[in-house]
């Protein structure tokens, strides 16, 4: 059997949900079973979500907001936890859900019992899964994609013998449905209405071509018979996107038929491969292909997990996160949600949301180094979508200009507080941290206009703080109440709370948006009050302590912690996603940041899917590949389905994308002014090839390496910056063959570039 790097591809049908394969075009998704007589294709649409936007702002908020401060200074922890789930909590307590959208069965009369050559794949190059095999003399082949140029989901069912295609098909929304009808002898639709009369409401269509036999239908059912091909064409259109949603679900359905299928297909594919081609990589395996290469995906994940290494995988898996990443998040869409746009029920597990204390920024930290900036679009739009929504919660439940929004929000952007769960719900940072997206989207692209957009928002989200921050009693400014997401602290007096003042994650966040505030309007030439007020306000934020176990603190005192290997690293945020620790500028806040890794693992941390996968982005800022690597393996084998989906559990798919991203970290980083080549490769990838990477500053990386160290890179510069390599070795820089001439200052080689240039860095030997 053919193996490459690019290919998920397995010898049975899906059994369940977690074993089927993702399609998706941003805003249609699909998971397909394979399944050979009752074919089943689970379906969403990025917009089917319950109920209306409605104010959850807490009225007496402010009001008590005073008496919760004065509460927590007195260390009066229960009671001031007490006052903030009645006072601070929405109403109601939940924002909305992600919905399915139903499912389209596909029903052959096939005897399952006769099949042979049976193979299931999802092809990563054409973003295309396939099902093939024979039974009774005939070669079946069914193949499935969903298109961003066409906005439909196809399904192509061919045979080797004519008249050999009869099946019937149907949609399916359990009992969440308004009306089933057919539109003529070739279209069944399907209608639902998600909750309230302002709600969304959505139609979804399929539709039948054939190519000989007959097309009709009885009562819900699409029925083809004696084809010798079939091209069904699925479209869905939501009240969210379209006031005349069914003329969209027709118009949809009518464009797509007027293509050939062999057009819907290339279209699709030119359109997905322009992102998904920018990025290759190949890690050196020193397994045998002929070896492995009879064992489908679920049978090398089982070997993986019984102890063996599988390089090949970590390659595959890589260009998975990079495909799922354009499958459910594309210009014009809604953000990847807890799922991406994947999710098979009603009332998903924590309502597949936005979870914003992590889970979304993750699901985006490979969208630049992956080289799919575009793909970070649709975070972007949401943001905005947050601003009126976050200035009436600021203004409401604080008293505060600005935006502002805690661990949570939904597709209206809802920003008031999430559940009455003190852990995590009364954490006012959650606009904070979205907003630094905006500023790294500028750090890769330097794109100049874009920050000149923006820089209303990351200013707005910098005014709510500079209201809200209190002085403490040491003269700090210090958010209050918050939280350390969602961890819990032990008092000398052995009383456990939550609810605190200055949590060391929120100092962190907002050192790092003031910065890149002033930052940015440095760039934009903007001279103003408030990048004085930004200035003053950063000297009085706590800096990071280090605390008696020599780890990095995560409160404002050096409290016990309840869950020592607790999965959210909060306090390690400076490391990583931001740069304020690091092994060459800070060492000694390094090597707390490694007490503190070392501390949590210890006790049983990593134990969920994405916290494995932020561990391993954490060690390679470390620049410890063989940690790094080790957490890698932990993250495939304990925390990943058959179908490379990501498992919390259960299914979330942030830790797919944080696993993408922290191999991208493991062999380019680009955070501390300057590109460092394989900070962090373990001596199991000890040679190896990338193309495409991008890095901070305008930056298109490739690279080649052998027995663990740089043979020859070339640097395209997009916008004539300089360029800094951080390296040990000594090297010659090149471009269309002339020398270039470098500036050396200890570890760090820079050089002139021009834009459109490509440069050729060659290796000659260790500088020191």
């Amino acid at each position: 059997m053919e193996n490459k790097t690019t290919r998920l591809w397995y010898k049975r049908p899906a059994d369940s949900w977690n074993e089927a394969l993702p399609i998706g075009n941003g805003r249609l998704g699909g998971m397909v079973y394979g399944t050979i007589e009752n074919e089943q294709i689970q379906l969403n649409e990025d917009s089917i979500w319950y109920g209306d936007p409605i104010d959850r702002n807490n009225p007496d908020a402010l009001k008590n907001l005073p008496k919760i401060r004065r509460l927590l200074s007195e260390g009066r922890i229960k009671e001031a936890e007490k006052l903030a789930s009645m006072a601070l909590s929405g109403i109601p307590e939940s924002q909305r859900p992600y919905q399915t959208m139903g499912e389209l069965f596909l029903n052959f009369e096939i005897d399952s019992g006769e099949v042979d050559d049976y193979v299931r794949e999802l092809d990563l190059d054409n973003a295309t899964v396939t099902v093939r095999f024979s039974a009774n003399g005939v070669n079946y082949k069914r193949q499935f994609f969903s298109s961003f140029p066409d906005q439909v989901m196809v399904i192509r069912i061919s045979a080797d013998k004519p008249k050999a295609i009869s099946f019937s098909s149907v949609l399916r929304r359990g009992r969440y449905l308004d009306e089933v009808k057919a539109f003529g002898n070739n279209t069944i639709a399907m209608y639902a209405s998600c909750g309230s009369e302002k709600g969304v409401k959505f139609c979804t269509m399929v539709r039948a071509v054939s190519e000989g036999g007959t097309i009709s239908t009885i009562g819900e059912n699409l029925i083809v018979e004696e084809a010798d091909a079939v091209t069904m064409i699925l479209s869905a259109a939501t009240s969210f996107y379209h006031k005349d949603y069914q003329e969209q679900c027709i118009r949809y359905l009518n464009d797509a038929e007027a293509l050939k299928y062999n057009v819907l297909l290339d279209r699709h594919i030119q359109d997905y491969s322009k992102l998904f081609n920018r990025v290759y990589l190949n890690i050196d395996s020193p397994d045998s292909i002929d070896n492995l290469g009879t064992l489908d995906t679920a049978e090398r994940l089982k070997r993986l997990q019984a102890g063996e290494e599988d390089t090949e995988l970590i390659n595959l898996y890589f260009q998975f996160g990079r495909y799922l990443l354009i499958s459910c998040s594309r210009p014009g869409c809604l953000p990847a949600n807890l799922q991406g746009i994947w999710n098979k029920d009603m009332l998903p597990p924590w309502d597949s949301k936005y979870t914003i204390n992590i889970n979304t920024q993750m699901n985006y930290w490979p969208s630049e180094s992956c080289n799919l900036s575009e793909c970070h679009e649709p975070l972007f739009d949401h943001i905005e979508r947050m601003r009126a929504p976050g200035r009436r919660t600021a203004q409401v439940m604080y008293g505060c200009r600005g935006f502002v929004a805690h661990h949570n929000t939904d597709i209206w952007g809802d920003t008031a507080p999430q559940d009455i769960y003190i852990p995590a719900t009364y954490w006012p940072m959650g606009a904070a941290w979205l907003c630094l997206h905006l500023w790294e989207h500028y750090e890769y692209q330097l794109d100049q206009e874009f920050l000149e957009r923006v820089f209303p928002t990351m200013k707005e989200a910098a005014e709510f703080l500079l209201d809200f921050l209190i002085e403490d009693d040491k003269g700090r400014l210090v958010t209050s109440p918050s939280v350390s997401p969602e961890n819990t602290y032990i008092l000398d007096n052995g009383e456990r709370g939550c609810l605190c003042i200055g949590p060391s994650m929120d100092s962190q966040i907002i050192y790092m948006l003031f910065t890149s505030c002033i930052s940015a309007a440095n760039i934009l030439g903007i001279e103003s009050s408030f990048t004085e007020q930004l200035k003053s306000a950063i000297e009085k934020l706590p800096k990071p302590q280090i605390g008696k176990y020599g780890q990095i603190q995560e409160w404002a005192e050096d409290y016990e912690e309840a869950e020592i290997g607790h999965r959210h690293i909060s306090h390690l945020f400076g490391l990583y996603p931001g740069n304020m620790f690091t092994v060459h500028k800070t060492p000694e806040l390094a090597k707390a940041a490694r007490v503190t890794l070392e501390r949590r693992l210890k006790h049983g941390g990593g134990h969920t899917g994405w916290s494995r996968a932020w561990i391993i982005n954490m060690w390679a800022r470390l620049k410890d590949g063989e940690k790094a690597y080790e957490n890698l393996l932990g993250l495939l084998r304990k925390s990943t389905q058959y179908n490379m989906f990501d498992s919390h559990p259960p299914f979330q798919i942030d830790g797919n994308f944080g696993g993408t991203a922290g191999i991208v970290e493991m062999i380019m980083q680009s955070h501390e002014n300057g590109i460092e080549f394989l900070p962090a490769v373990p001596k199991q990838w000890s040679s190896g090839k990338v193309q495409g990477l991008r890095a901070r500053g305008g930056f298109t990386v490739d690279m080649e390496w052998k027995k663990g160290r740089l043979s020859e890179a070339v640097i395209s510069s997009h916008c004539g910056k300089d360029c800094t390599l951080i390296t040990n070795q000594k090297i010659l820089v090149s471009c269309e063959g002339q020398p270039v001439e470098t500036i050396i200052n200890g570890n760090e080689v820079t050089f002139a570039t021009k834009a459109g240039n490509a440069y050729h860095i060659m290796v000659c030997s260790k500088m020191h």
